[in-house]
């Protein structure tokens, strides 16, 4: 699942290509909002909360979500598509492009109103302007016997990482994942980095992974191989998690 260096970066793509743009054509292609026309409105911002990524216009805030396999992607107008046309989801096209959402999981038009309902369930963001280490660590800790490995994923204590991250996060702060939070010696000391971490894979691609996706590979730390593990309950893809049983403790 794209986490949240990829929705900011997706985010400033669609900045340069929207913000300050009329909307000549909108096609929402989930059955919901399958009348809506936006044409006529001008995008005012766009911008990334998290993993949710929102274009909006003076009177809808249009929420996306990528879930698992979805991707914006910026064509000039008439340019061939580089994705199955049956994937796309939702179109908003200029005078001088046109951005295409393929297999997002959520699509939705808010009021702007409305756009808290989604803000109101998420936990600090670890790339937006008002990000509150202090939020993150009390929202963490209100759980102390919950695996740090969870909490780090539960998107209502901080908003942004995914099961790369949590790994990766774990790893460098050398703290077991399965460890409960109450235990971790230093939360706040992950937390910030944490959002160091974040900020540099949205700045600074691509993130050159310590543990994910090198399971019975040698640890980069100390060689010893590096271990898969399922903690907590549902899918088997967000329950995986890496880590080194050599020098995470």
């Amino acid at each position: 699942m794209p986490e949240g260096d990829t929705v900011f970066r997706t985010a400033a793509r669609l900045r340069t290509a929207l913000a300050g743009k009329m909307l000549v054509r909108t096609d929402f292609r989930v059955p919901r909002y399958a009348t809506l026309d936006l044409s006529g409105q001008t995008v005012e911002e766009v911008g990334s909360y998290g993993k949710h990524l929102f274009v909006r216009t003076p009177t809808v805030s249009i929420h996306t979500h990528l879930k698992m396999e979805g991707e914006w992607r910026v064509f000039t107008p008439g340019q061939r598509w580089t994705k199955p046309a049956f994937t796309a989801r939702l179109i908003l096209a200029t005078a001088e492009a046109e951005a295409v959402g393929f297999a997002l999981g959520t699509v939705e038009a808010l009021r702007r109103e409305q756009e808290h309902t989604v803000l109101d369930r998420l936990g600090p963001d670890l790339l937006g302007p008002n990000w509150d280490a202090a939020e993150a660590v009390r929202r963490l800790a209100a759980e102390p016997d919950r695996p740090i490995g969870l909490a780090l994923l539960d998107q209502r204590n901080l908003a942004g990482i995914g099961n790369i991250f949590r790994s990766e996060i774990c790893f460098i702060e050398r703290v077991d994942p399965r460890r409960p939070v109450g235990s971790v010696p230093d939360l706040p000391a992950l937390v910030d980095r944490a959002h160091r971490v974040l900020h540099s894979a949205a700045h600074d691609p691509p993130w050159r992974p310590y543990v994910y996706r090198r399971h019975r590979r040698p640890c980069r730390r100390c060689g010893t191989d590096l271990t898969l593990t399922l903690i907590g309950d549902g899918p088997d893809s967000e329950r995986g998690i890496y880590f080194c049983t050599g020098c995470q403790e």
